[in-house]
C-alpha cells in the first residue's frame, strides 16, 4: 500500500530546482545559461537512457527562457516539429531526436539553421550521443557542433546525499532515518522521490511539525485512507 501512495505523489512542475544534478552539473549550468540566453553555441544536446531526467531539463529549460522572456517551446519528438521559421532568439526543445524519420530530420536540419541564422538555441534529447545516432550526416554534424553531455541517473549511494541537499534547497533538514525509509518503502527514481519531499515539506508547515518518520507514516496512512476505492 505505501508503494502505491508513493506512485499516487504529484511530480511538482520541470525545473532545474527540483532536478538533483548529481553529476550532472556542468550540463544544468550551461543549460541555465542558455535558458537566459548566455550561450554562444546554437545547441546543447543531452543523451543518455530512459530516465535520467532528459525530459524533465528539457522542460526545465523552456521554463526558465520563458520566465527570462524568451521565446521557448517544447516538441515531444522532431515530428511535431512545426514547418513556420522561429522567432528570432527563440529557445526550442525537442526530445527523441534519434527517432526522428526523414520528414522529422528534414525538419530539424532546417529548425537547426533558422536558429542558428536567428540567434536562437536548440536544446535536444536523445538515447545516444549525436555521432551514433542513426541520423542524417548533415543533421549529425550540426547537433555535434554545439554542446553534447551525457546525463547519468543518479546511483542508489548517491541518493542520500541528493535527497538532504534538495531538502536543504527548500529549507528544511532531512534525517539519516527518512531517507532511509523513503528509500525503503517508496519508488527510488528521483522524480517520485523529489515529489514526496515537496509533499511532505508541504505538510510540515500546515501542521508546524518537523520532517520526522512518523510524520512520514502518518502522510502515508492518510493517504491511503482517503484514497477512492476501486
Amino acid at each position: 500500500m505505501e508503494q502505491l501512495v508513493f506512485d499516487l505523489v504529484e511530480p511538482e512542475p520541470p525545473a532545474f530546482r527540483t532536478f538533483v544534478a548529481g553529476r550532472n552539473g556542468e550540463a544544468v549550468a550551461s543549460l541555465e545559461r542558455a535558458a537566459a540566453g548566455g550561450l554562444a553555441e546554437t545547441s546543447i544536446v543531452l543523451w543518455g537512457p530512459p530516465g535520467a531526467g532528459k525530459s524533465h531539463l528539457l522542460s526545465a529549460t523552456v521554463a526558465a527562457a520563458t520566465a527570462a522572456g524568451r521565446p521557448a517551446s517544447h516538441c515531444a519528438s522532431p515530428a511535431s516539429l512545426g514547418r513556420e521559421a522561429p522567432a528570432p532568439g527563440a529557445l526550442v526543445a525537442v526530445d527523441d531526436v534519434g527517432a526522428a524519420d526523414a520528414e522529422g530530420q528534414a525538419r530539424l536540419f532546417t529548425l537547426y539553421n533558422a536558429l542558428r541564422e536567428r540567434g536562437g538555441t536548440l536544446v535536444a534529447a536523445a538515447e545516444a550521443p549525436p555521432a551514433r545516432l542513426p541520423l542524417r550526416d548533415d543533421v549529425r554534424t550540426r547537433l555535434s557542433w554545439g554542446l553534447v553531455y551525457e546525463i547519468a541517473p543518479l546511483a542508489d549511494a548517491e541518493k542520500p546525499a541528493a535527497l538532504a541537499a534538495y531538502a536543504r534547497s527548500r529549507g528544511f533538514a532531512l534525517s539519516d532515518d527518512v531517507i532511509v525509509y523513503l528509500l525503503a518503502h517508496g519508488r527510488r527514481d528521483m522524480r517520485t522521490l523529489v515529489g514526496t519531499l515537496a509533499a511532505l515539506d508541504r505538510r510540515s508547515l500546515a501542521q508546524k511539525r518537523p520532517v520526522t518518520v512518523p510524520l512520514l507514516r502518518e502522510w502515508l496512512q492518510r493517504s491511503i485512507d482517503e484514497r477512492p476505492a476501486g
